[in-house]
């Protein structure tokens, strides 16, 4: 079965190096060595002019942990709000409780304001308890696909709770990251069969 290849970038070059290796889309993201924030307005529409493919746009107001204040979501929904005007193909966000579990009343705020765009929860579930368990209470929220590294470094590190997630994500399409390049990717689908993965190193290939 065909992967869906989801490259993680940063630049408009990158972007259009994913494109053209090969991506399916991209997750546009500002300042990765933080592990991803929210890009700007103007790299959103240079990236929408030159490349083809649906982009995914983080919506990450700052580096750290994935517990917000009501002014940061604020940001948050405003920087949605954005992508709906742009007309992306989806955000990508997450919230979490100071008790290490989803935020499902500020995901819902956040979920119903990017409606109609596909919605995808990052790896806030990583910092989650429970990740496997955490799919469930997203089957309400119109969450589409939901990014993880089994809360481990790499995905293959990770292949026993990812399995795990694929077996209970129902219609959520798991995405598989950490470390994963075309050159490991069937080695990690065979360990977690995972048939919609992300290529996350697209821009150094």
């Amino acid at each position: 079965m065909a992967y869906i290849k989801e490259a993680c970038v940063e630049t408009l070059e990158q972007c259009i190096r994913a494109e053209k290796n090969g991506a399916d889309r991209i997750e546009l993201c500002s300042d990765l060595a933080n592990d991803g924030l929210t890009p700007s307005l103007e790299l959103i529409k240079e990236v929408k002019k030159k490349i083809n493919i649906p982009i995914r746009a983080m919506i990450r107001p700052r580096p750290g942990d994935f517990v917000y204040s009501s002014e940061e979501l604020g940001v948050m929904r405003s920087s949605i709000n954005d992508c709906v005007s742009l007309g992306v193909d989806g955000v990508v966000f997450g919230v979490c409780t100071i008790d290490d579990e989803l935020d499902l009343r500020a995901l819902a705020a956040l979920s119903q304001a990017s409606k109609p765009l596909k919605i995808t929860i990052h790896k806030a579930i990583d910092v989650c308890k429970d990740p496997v368990a955490e799919l469930a209470r997203l089957n309400d929220l119109g969450v589409d696909a939901v990014l993880s590294s089994g809360k481990s470094i790499t995905a293959k590190e990770g292949t026993s709770i990812l399995r795990k997630m694929v077996e209970a994500a129902g219609h959520i399409e798991i995405i598989a990251c950490g470390k994963v390049t075309n050159e490991n990717l069937p080695e990690i689908d065979r360990l977690i069969h995972v048939y919609h993965n992300l290529l996350r190193r697209w821009a150094t290939v």
